[in-house]
């Protein structure tokens, strides 16, 4: 138990050291849409559609329905 609890101490301690906050003049680096992780929002939606359409399903994206993709 000791051991155990040793090893996720120092896990615990050992992970924080990779946690960052993000400064401000660093957001706008991570704003840019090369860093999105999609970056075309219209081959998204033509992907989701697809998708949505050929499984019969839906969810996530606030899209309601499902199947045939004739909305």
């Amino acid at each position: 138990m000791i051991p155990r609890l040793f090893f996720m101490l120092l896990f615990l301690i050992l992970i924080t050291g990779c946690i960052q906050p993000i400064r401000p003049w660093e957001r706008d680096l991570l704003a840019q849409q090369k860093m999105q992780l999609i970056p075309d929002a219209m081959e998204n939606e033509v992907n989701e559609k697809i998708s949505f359409s050929k499984e019969g399903s839906s969810g996530g994206q606030g899209v309601g329905g499902g199947g045939c993709g004739c909305n």
